[in-house]
């Protein structure tokens, strides 16, 4: 039985499209970018679509819950920013940052197949 693409999927194509991809993959080789990136992406729902404020998260808790030091968590959101991974937008003192729904369609098409 062969699973069906959905209509939407994202393929990827071009040289630029698979240097994307493994820049992500390098990314999320870390455990703890990893465990960072799983933690933004649970905010979304597979099955209804959102406007990326409601993907938002702030960055200050998660070196409290992963026992990290601040400086290190701020270096891993740096690499998932420059992987193409996530956004971030600086709001006063706070720093939000949501997964990039399209990044995250390219890495869901990969490794479904």
């Amino acid at each position: 039985m062969s699973k069906s693409k959905p209509e939407n999927a994202t393929v990827v194509t071009t040289e630029d499209e698979l240097e994307q991809m493994a820049r992500m993959f390098k990314a999320l080789s870390n455990p703890h970018r990893l465990r960072i990136y799983r933690e933004l992406a649970s905010c979304v729902c597979k099955s209804v679509a959102k406007s990326p404020e409601e993907f938002r998260n702030c960055q200050c808790g998660f070196a409290e819950r992963f026992g990290l030091a601040p400086s290190t968590v701020s270096h891993h959101f740096k690499e998932l920013r420059e992987a193409g991974l996530i956004h971030m937008k600086r709001e006063a003192k706070t720093v939000l940052f949501w997964v990039d729904q399209e990044a995250a369609d390219k890495l869901r098409h990969v490794l479904n197949g």
